[in-house]
């Protein structure tokens, strides 16, 4: 069986997202049904031969991150955004990648390092999800996760 490709959601505008992304994106690298090497992160991927926020740069960033959901096996989206100011809304760019994903038929894994593990999710998020990795040491078994058998792992929270 071929390992799978992803698609790396989530914010990446501070050094906590950063750090976030970086933390997934080590431990989906040291799983053995991870292609390591196709690890699809649109902060880091993105599109340079424009001024960042120019209109062409807009134009080739969305549609290529578009283009590479398409071609992930699946998406893992990282939840948390502003983490260190005690917000716990998801970045509402990860959060359409989510649903483009779903709408898509790929499977979606949340990831969710907020400390407050019984923090609500919303309904679209809560009901589209194939697996949800809630908290820094559950966080830790998308080392060793299936994910060619894509076993349903959900969370019991309360949905908003």
């Amino acid at each position: 069986m071929q390992p799978k490709y992803v698609y790396l959601a989530g914010p990446f505008f501070s050094e906590g997202q950063n750090y976030r992304v970086n933390t997934v994106k080590s431990l989906l690298e040291n799983n053995q049904t991870i292609n390591s090497e196709a690890i699809f992160l649109p902060g880091k991927d993105e599109y340079t031969a424009a001024e960042v926020g120019s209109f062409e740069w807009q134009i080739a960033t969305f549609n290529a991150d578009i283009r590479q959901i398409d071609q992930a096996d699946l998406v893992v989206a990282i939840l948390d955004y502003e983490l260190e100011e005690d917000k716990h809304v998801p970045d509402s760019g990860t959060i359409w990648e989510c649903g483009y994903a779903h709408g898509q038929h790929k499977p979606v894994i949340l990831v969710r390092f907020d400390k407050n593990e019984k923090q609500a999710i919303n309904l679209m998020l809560a009901g589209s999800y194939t697996a949800m990795f809630n908290g820094e040491t559950d966080i830790a078994n998308l080392a060793t996760y299936d994910f060619y058998n894509l076993q349903n792992k959900y969370v019991p929270l309360d949905v908003v």
